[in-house]
């Protein structure tokens, strides 16, 4: 349920019985309410002027005269304290009276009454219909039991308004502390984003998009691990790029690189999720193949081949494949050289070759 479904007093799980416990504090009676009940004549002969005295007397300070701010406002407030004073002898002081008072707080709070001006306003305003209380009531035990009737209930009245001053204070320092906690955890997410971002950014080829030599380093060490305490296959996949320097030398740089990223965008393509293409260095390339054996990495390597032919014809590509487990397993060196002479092997075939080192 929203706020805005909820009266304040509601919001404050302030009930019937909270008031009366309230009124039981400050020893305020039916007995209390009656003496202020039979003043509401006396109070209401002499409203327009008490009000206007009051006022007179709050707008002497310049800045009560700043927060009230201009003719219109003032008048309005003067309404307002014509209906709250009235209010103080009408003798009911219930959750409708209750919930007006906790208003006042919240207002006050708003529009940035300090505690010290409000108090300063109910001492005059107490002054005031005191001395009304006495200039009027000539029985001296009603008179002062009436002026402490008064007393007690403007008492109630504070606690209210500085109950919901206090909860708008302790609700804004709650919502700026949330506030600051989202913020900061926006902060935080964006650094590590970003800080993924550069992991891999330094992981990656600028040129083909794939992971570089320090990458593959990397993974093939983890994949060779892994493979061995799981007892699965592992297959590298080295090739390169068949006269590489002659299409550098004769077609220029540009189209040397067109074809580094054509093989780039194919790996990508063809590779599954947990395969890690890369740029070993150069014109060479390896694919690590967890889980997958020498026949398995065959097959890839046709795929890739009829994939990059169908953009380059006149390229070829030397692939030589090394398979490592799942019963004995090649450390990361070695796997390489195996596959990397592999390679070599099918160089000198000449065009599409796939070389499988023994294993």
């Amino acid at each position: 349920m929203r706020a805005t479904d909820k009266t304040l007093s509601e919001q404050m799980k302030i009930h019937d019985a909270e008031i009366f416990h309230r009124k039981e504090l400050i020893n305020f009676s039916d007995s209390d309410a009656k003496l202020l009940k039979n003043c509401q004549g006396i109070i209401q002969q002499q409203l327009d002027q008490l009000v206007t005295e009051f006022y007179e007397f709050q707008i002497s300070f310049d800045e009560v005269a700043l927060i009230i701010g201009d003719a219109d406002t003032l008048q309005r407030l003067i309404a307002a304290q014509k209906d709250y004073i009235m209010s103080l002898f009408d003798g009911v002081y219930d959750l409708e009276y209750t919930n007006k008072r906790l208003r006042i707080g919240l207002v006050h709070k708003r529009i940035g009454v300090e505690p010290k001006y409000y108090l300063s306003a109910v001492k005059a305003l107490k002054d005031k219909l005191s001395k009304i209380i006495r200039d009027e009531i000539s029985e001296v035990e009603i008179r002062s039991a009436t002026v402490n009737a008064l007393d007690k209930l403007l008492s109630f009245d504070v606690e209210l308004v500085f109950d919901t001053y206090i909860r708008s204070l302790v609700t804004a320092m709650e919502s700026a502390k949330n506030k600051s906690e989202r913020y900061a955890l926006g902060l935080e997410e964006q650094v590590a984003e970003r800080t993924k971002e550069l992991h891999d950014l330094a992981r990656r080829d600028g040129l083909t998009g794939l992971y570089n030599h320090r990458a593959f380093l990397e993974f093939l060490k983890r994949d060779i691990a892994s493979a061995k305490r799981n007892n699965l296959p592992l297959t590298l996949l080295y090739f390169d790029v068949d006269k590489f320097k002659l299409i550098n030398d004769q077609e220029g740089h540009v189209k040397g690189d067109e074809v580094l990223r054509t093989i780039g965008k194919v790996l990508s393509e063809i590779s599954r999720e947990n395969d890690a293409p890369c740029r070993y260095g150069g014109d060479e390339f390896c694919v690590i193949l967890s889980g997958c054996t020498s026949e398995d990495a065959k097959n890839f390597c046709q795929r890739l081949e009829e994939q990059f032919s169908g953009q380059h014809k006149a390229v070829t590509l030397s692939m030589g494949i090394a398979q490592t487990g799942p019963e004995t397993f090649l450390d990361h060196d070695e796997l390489i050289k195996r596959a990397d002479e592999a390679m070599y092997d099918a160089k000198k075939e000449g065009g599409f070759q796939i070389m499988v080192a023994l294993h």
